[in-house]
């Protein structure tokens, strides 16, 4: 059983991957906000825990070698992103689902990435 907060991880590294994989290989800065959605700091000026998750994602996929950045943005997004190339492959690498034979086989070769499966 998933709890909310690994269900929320995994949305938010999807959608960043995504992100990243739809540019490649330019570089980009992703926020946070666009990604896990609105958020307003509070009179403290700390951003909702929501916010601070998605944030820490991203970290956490650059430490373990899925993305290189060159900078932070306070805790609102990562400057110059781009997906490692260890990524990119893991991305591209097909998986066994089951897509339509009558479709051409480069739509085909497409469905079964990874990176397709994620969207």
């Amino acid at each position: 059983m998933a709890s909310l907060q690994i269900d929320e991880f995994n949305r938010d590294a999807s959608r960043i991957l995504v992100s990243l994989f739809d540019v490649f290989p330019r570089p980009v800065t992703v926020f946070a906000e666009d990604i896990s959605g609105p958020d307003e700091p509070d009179e403290f000026g700390l951003h909702s825990k929501r916010h601070q998750a998605c944030f820490a994602a991203m970290l956490w996929l650059a430490e373990e070698g899925y993305i290189r950045y060159t900078d932070v943005i306070g805790q609102d997004a990562i400057e110059q992103a781009v997906l490692t190339g260890k990524c990119f492959t893991a991305l591209l690498k097909p998986q066994d689902v089951h897509i339509d034979s009558a479709l051409p086989k480069s739509v085909q070769i497409e469905q079964q990435a990874t990176v397709y499966r994620l969207c």
